[in-house]
């Protein structure tokens, strides 16, 4: 993927020396959360929310918020994934993009990133997901291709999903086979399985065991 054929630039900053007025009038205009906004010499400073610029003066210039500016930025060449991080960290859905000498080039929207992050095989390939944990000290992804190769599955993509107490969760994409054999493996392994999107036999068969033992009970 080229990611710089995305750089959209049909909203130029607006400069300090502009009102608020012309801030919100944007706004109403547009769908995105933020706007850029540019010194009188045309440095980018940063981006005003849509939610603060509703709560300034309209009839003021733009120079007197500059302290409410949010400076986040990505360069031309930052990696898709480290771009769609930036727009989950500020809470934002367009993306300044800088050269390497701080020139404004355009912005990103985010609707196009995850368009990306969907065309990947973890979202377009045929597999199944599979849903892990284990302590933080104690997994290791070497380990986990270990044993979902091992059982001839092939990792479509993986990531840690959540980290909460210690424990990491981690996402897989799998193709290539079922998941009954690389789930057991899992367990023996330590690893505690939260979800697999296929049928899980080894639940099911604790399952089967735990009715008959209370049909048995009851008798």
């Amino acid at each position: 993927m080229n990611l710089p054929d995305y750089i959209i630039n049909d909203i130029k900053p607006l400069a300090i020396s502009d009102s608020i007025r012309d801030l919100q009038h944007l706004f109403n205009q547009l769908t995105y959360s933020h706007i850029p906004i540019k010194n009188e010499e045309g440095v980018y400073l940063g981006c005003i929310s849509e939610t603060d610029a509703h709560c300034f003066d309209s009839t003021k210039p733009l120079k007197e918020y500059v302290y409410s500016t949010e400076g986040f930025f990505v360069r031309k060449d930052t990696n898709w994934l480290d771009v769609l991080e930036a727009f989950a960290q500020n809470g934002t859905n367009i993306m300044p993009v800088l050269s390497h000498s701080n020139n404004y080039l355009g912005y990103y929207e985010l609707n196009d990133i995850i368009s990306l992050f969907n065309e990947t095989p973890f979202f377009s390939e045929a597999g199944a997901i599979l849903i892990i944990e284990k302590n933080l000290n104690d997994y290791s992804f070497s380990e986990v291709s270990q044993i979902v190769e091992s059982n001839d599955g092939k990792i479509l993509g993986a990531f840690i999903s959540k980290i909460e107490n210690d424990v990491a969760e981690i996402t897989l994409k799998i193709g290539n086979t079922g998941l009954n054999d690389i789930m057991q493996t899992f367990r023996r392994y330590s690893y505690n399985v939260v979800s697999g999107h296929e049928e899980d036999s080894y639940l099911e068969n604790l399952k089967e065991r735990s009715d008959y033992l209370n049909k048995y009970l009851n008798m």
